[in-house]
C-alpha cells in the first residue's frame, strides 16, 4: 500500500448512532476532507454493517470544514508510483464503495457543503438526497491531470442532457448548489445557515421513509433560480461544441464558436482544454461515450481497468506529472508526454480499455438496481425547459 501520513490522534471518519440513523462524518478537513485508504475500509465497512442491520433506516453523510471531499488523495498515489500496484486495494474497495454506494438498500442522505470533487462527488451524485449549498462547489477535474473520469462518473456525465457531461469531463468545470440542482446531480439547494437544523430534524425524524425525509428536507429548501451568466445558459452553444467525435475536432469548434460575438467566454475554455493532458483528454471523452450505451456496473468495471493501466503507466505517466505540477512542486507546468493530441496513439487508447484477466477484474453484480437514473428528469431545470 501507498504511504499516507495520517496522524494517530486523527480520526479520518468520525460515526454516530443515534437510535435509527447513522451519521458520517469526513473528518480531515485540513486536507479538505481527501479520501485516503483509511477512508474507504471505514466508509466501506460501515455501510455493509448498517445495511445488515435492521435497525437502521436512515444514513446520513456530511464532511467536516471548507470541504464536503476534495476527491482522491493525490499524494497517496504519488507516493506509490514506483511500487508496483501499491495502490490496486484501495482502487478495488473505492470502486466497490461507488457501487455499494448506488445500491445501498437503506435511505441516505448528503449534505454537502463546500467543495466536492471526483470521487469526493461520487459520496454525493448517487444519493436519493444530496443537499447542497451555497458554499458547494461540484467537479470533475481528472482529466486536466492526466487521469480520466472515475468513480462512476462515465456512467452519470454520459446520462445528462445534451453533451454537458463531456463538458464538465474534459474541462473540469465548476458547478455552484444552485447548477448542481437544476442539471440533476443534487435533490435540493437549502442554505448554508439551515443545514444544522436540517441535520436535527432529521435526526429527531428518526426515520428513513423515503416520503418523511423529503418532506423534511423540502421545509428547508428553496427553489433555484440559475445566474444568467450560469453555463447552463448556454447549452445549446456547449452541445455544438462538444457533440464531436474527436477531441481535436470539439476544440476546433469550441475556437470557431469563440470567434462569435457575444461568445468570448468559450475561450478560457480552449485554453483550459490546450493546457490538459492530451492522453487524459483522449480516455476521458471515449469512456464518457461509452458510458452512454453501457450499464453501471460496466462503467465500473471500465474505469476500474482505466484507473489501474494509468497508475501502471501502461502508456504514459501523465497522471504522476500532472500531480507533481498540481500538488508536489506545485510549479504548474507539466510536461505531458506525449505533448499533444495529434502524438497520442489511438491504439495505446484502445489497449487502456481492454478487459483484464477474468480474475484481475473489478467484480461487482451485473444487476441495475441502483438508486442514480439521472435526476434531471425530475429537475427544475428540465421543468423550465419544458415550459419554454
Amino acid at each position: 500500500m501507498a504511504q499516507e501520513i495520517v496522524y494517530p490522534e486523527e480520526e479520518v471518519v468520525l460515526t454516530k448512532e443515534i437510535d435509527h440513523v447513522r451519521s458520517i462524518v469526513l473528518n480531515r478537513p485540513n486536507q479538505l476532507n481527501v479520501i485516503s485508504s483509511k477512508v474507504v475500509s471505514t466508509l466501506a465497512e460501515c455501510l455493509e454493517k448498517w445495511e445488515r442491520d435492521s435497525s437502521v433506516e436512515l444514513v446520513i453523510i456530511k464532511g467536516v470544514g471548507r470541504a464536503f471531499s476534495a476527491g482522491g488523495d493525490l499524494k497517496m498515489f504519488y507516493n506509490g508510483r514506483n511500487l508496483k500496484d501499491s495502490c490496486l486495494e484501495v482502487v478495488y474497495r473505492m470502486y466497490w464503495l461507488c457501487y455499494h454506494i448506488h445500491s445501498f438498500k437503506k435511505t441516505q442522505v448528503a449534505l454537502v457543503h463546500g467543495i466536492a470533487m471526483g470521487g469526493g462527488a461520487s459520496l454525493m451524485v448517487p444519493m436519493k438526497f444530496s443537499v447542497v449549498t451555497e458554499k458547494t462547489v461540484f467537479s470533475t477535474p481528472e482529466a486536466s491531470i492526466g487521469f480520466h473520469t472515475d468513480c462512476g462518473f462515465s456512467y452519470m456525465l454520459s446520462h445528462l442532457p445534451g453533451h454537458i457531461g463531456e463538458y464538465l469531463g474534459l474541462t473540469g468545470a465548476r458547478l455552484n448548489g444552485k447548477e448542481l440542482v437544476s442539471v440533476g446531480l443534487a435533490t435540493y439547494f437549502v442554505p448554508s445557515e439551515k443545514l444544522s437544523e436540517l441535520e436535527k430534524c432529521l435526526v429527531s425524524l428518526n426515520s428513513g421513509d423515503e416520503s418523511a425525509v423529503k418532506s423534511t428536507i423540502v421545509k428547508f429548501s428553496e427553489n433555484v433560480q440559475i445566474d444568467e451568466a450560469s453555463i447552463l445558459n448556454k447549452l445549446s452553444i456547449i452541445n455544438e461544441c462538444f457533440c464531436k467525435d474527436t477531441v481535436e475536432d470539439i476544440i476546433k469548434s469550441c475556437e470557431t464558436e469563440a470567434s462569435k460575438e457575444g461568445s468570448e467566454w468559450i475561450g478560457s475554455v480552449v485554453k483550459g482544454l490546450k493546457r490538459a493532458s492530451p492522453t487524459g483528454l483522449k480516455i476521458t471523452l471515449r469512456s464518457i461515450r461509452e458510458g452512454r450505451k453501457q450499464k453501471l456496473s460496466d462503467c465500473l468495471k471500465k474505469e476500474f481497468r482505466l484507473t489501474m493501466n494509468i497508475l501502471r503507466t501502461t502508456i504514459s505517466g501523465d497522471v504522476y506529472e500532472g500531480i507533481r505540477a498540481l500538488t508536489i512542486d506545485k510549479d504548474n507546468s507539466p510536461k505531458w508526454d506525449p505533448p499533444s493530441l495529434a502524438k497520442v496513439d489511438e491504439e495505446k487508447i484502445d489497449a487502456v480499455f481492454q478487459p483484464f484477466e477474468k480474475e484481475q477484474e473489478l467484480h461487482v453484480p451485473d444487476n441495475e438496481e441502483h438508486r442514480w437514473e439521472g435526476k434531471y428528469e425530475n429537475s427544475v431545470y428540465a421543468e423550465k425547459k419544458a415550459t419554454n
